[in-house]
């Protein structure tokens, strides 16, 4: 007796419902809400941030240009407030027509509860930044082993010579058993 259609497709979705994601991770991930600050520095002795390779189309593009950055991270927006960590990683021009960036960052918990993990970002970083900045938690280390979420970077204030951004993330990870 052949099947028709729709048992197939009720089959199927039947399926894709019991294997979701959200079906199999029930009750077996952890969230934290994490807030942080990157203290960033243009110029200087101490500056955080950096082009490493100009873009080859010329000064006016972004195109092509490849830089590095090695912040501070902090609990606060003020420069005295506890450092916990780092925030480095790389940005390339990935847009030939507007100042646009790919950027793979890490962030490098040194001290608290998080001291030894890690966690990775990954995305689009357009100028300007008017509203916050969302990029994808893609993978990280210790407290952080197989996380996945969101970050949501915006600005806090800007100088001359730097600016204080704050880091909003939510981050899931698989309950911890023993691995």
């Amino acid at each position: 007796m052949a099947s028709s259609p729709s048992l197939v497709a009720l089959a199927v979705v039947a399926l894709l419902a019991f294997f979701s994601p959200a079906v199999l991770a029930a009750g077996r991930e952890e969230r934290a809400r994490i807030r942080v600050y990157v203290h960033e520095q243009f110029t200087g002795p101490n500056a955080t941030v950096g082009s490493v390779a100009p873009s080859r189309l010329g000064a006016n593009s972004t195109f092509g240009e490849v830089g590095v950055v090695d912040d501070v991270l902090r609990a606060g927006p003020e420069p005295s407030s506890p450092e916990v960590g780092r925030y480095q990683g790389i940005f390339a021009g990935a847009d030939l027509a507007d100042a646009n960036y790919f950027s793979a960052i890490t962030l490098v918990f040194t001290a608290g509860e998080r001291n030894g993990s890690t966690l990775s970002l990954q995305g689009n970083y357009a100028f300007p930044v008017d509203d916050a900045l969302e990029r994808a938690v893609v993978g990280g280390t210790g407290a952080f082993r197989m996380a996945r979420g969101v970050s949501m970077l915006k600005v806090v204030s800007t100088q001359t010579d730097g600016s204080v951004f704050q880091l909003d993330l939510v981050v899931f990870t698989p309950r911890r058993r023993g691995y």
